[in-house]
C-alpha cells in the first residue's frame, strides 16, 4: 500500500477564481484492498467555504498531547462540515501557513513575505530518498490542472 501513496499532497490556491484545489489521497481502514476506497482524489472547493481548525489528541505512547491543523470545508447553506484535509502536524507552522494562505488570497502574491528557500518541485527526484522516488508522481487531471493555474475567462462564473 505504501507504494500507492503519492509523493506529495499539494494544495493550490487560485486567488482569481477564489478556489482551493486539493490533491488528496483517500484511504479506508476497513476496505484495505479496495481500489474504490483508496487512491488520489483531486477536488476543488470555494475559498469562502474553507476554514482552518486545530484538533488535539492525547496519545500517551507518543509523547502526550498531539496538535494538528486541518482545513475544513463547510456547506455554506447548512454550515455542516463536508470535508476535512490534513494541513500540518504543528500548531505553530499551521498558524503561519494559514496566515500566508489568507494573505495571498486577500492581497495577492505581492503581499507575501520573502521566503528563505525557493519553491521545490516534489516530482523532482534530486535529493529524495530511494523509497520516496518509487512513489507515484503528482499528476493533476488536465481540467483541474488548467483551471487551478488560470484566471476565469470573460463571462465565466467563478
Amino acid at each position: 500500500m505504501d507504494l500507492l501513496l503519492p509523493r506529495d499532497e499539494p494544495i493550490r490556491f487560485n486567488r482569481l477564481r477564489r478556489k482551493i484545489y486539493l490533491y488528496q489521497f483517500r484511504f479506508h481502514y476497513i476496505y484495505l484492498f479496495s481500489r474504490k476506497h483508496w487512491g488520489v482524489k483531486p477536488v476543488a472547493y470555494n475559498w469562502d467555504d474553507v476554514t482552518a481548525e486545530v484538533y488535539r489528541v492525547y496519545a500517551p505512547g507518543h509523547g502526550g498531547l498531539i496538535e494538528n491543523v486541518m482545513l475544513s470545508v463547510r456547506n455554506p447553506d447548512t454550515n455542516e462540515v463536508i470535508d476535512r484535509v490534513f494541513f500540518t502536524h504543528d500548531l505553530r507552522h499551521g498558524e503561519a501557513y494559514w496566515a500566508i494562505a489568507r494573505l495571498f488570497m486577500q492581497q495577492g502574491p505581492e503581499a507575501l513575505p520573502k521566503f528563505v528557500h525557493p519553491p521545490r518541485d516534489w516530482n523532482d527526484d534530486d535529493g529524495l530518498s530511494h523509497m520516496h522516488c518509487l512513489a507515484p508522481k503528482v499528476l493533476w487531471p488536465q481540467d483541474i490542472d488548467r483551471e487551478s493555474r488560470t484566471a476565469p475567462c470573460e463571462g465565466e462564473a467563478r
